[in-house]
């Protein structure tokens, strides 16, 4: 398996397993993808079997220290040298899920966040992914102020 940064040439995999991952409410549309792809392709790490994407992340960086939902929606909000990096989505495809592919890209983007620099990665779960995340470094904060999806999700950290 490889990690890379998506290309372009990506969204159309990228944006089946985004679906395949989170039901409509809760997933970003094409064109959100798209434009999040097109302001900060360097945040936005992908797992690849060959030619097939399985597993991705994406998020952008800012100077602001919880994740809004404003910030799923505006890609335009991205500050390449802002000080934390919010993750918007942890998508593995559903035939290839716990063989740590996940884990893997995020001590990926955990690592290369240290190196820019960051203090930290900010992220939101629902309340049954809270033990996967503590597992690598996270924190719960507790409830979040999203009301994305009309979920409740809960805001984890993990600081540097």
């Amino acid at each position: 398996m490889e990690i890379t940064k998506a290309e372009f040439r990506d969204l159309k995999q990228l944006d089946e397993i985004e679906h395949e991952c989170f039901p409509a409410e809760q997933a970003a549309s094409y064109n959100s993808m798209k434009q999040r792809l097109q302001v900060y392709p360097d945040h936005f790490w992908i797992m690849k079997d060959g030619e097939r994407i399985i597993s991705f992340i994406n998020g952008m960086c800012c100077y602001e220290s919880d994740l809004s939902d404003e910030m799923y929606a505006d890609a335009s909000m991205h500050c390449e040298n802002g000080e934390w990096q919010m993750l918007f989505g942890v998508c593995t495809r559903k035939q290839y899920r716990n063989n740590g592919y996940a884990s893997e890209l995020i001590r990926f983007c955990i690592e290369e966040s240290k190196q820019k620099g960051r203090k930290g990665i900010v992220l939101t779960c629902l309340k049954h992914m809270i033990p996967f995340y503590e597992t690598l470094g996270f924190v719960n904060e507790g409830i979040s102020s999203s009301v994305h999806g009309d979920v409740t999700w809960f805001q984890m950290r993990i600081k540097f």
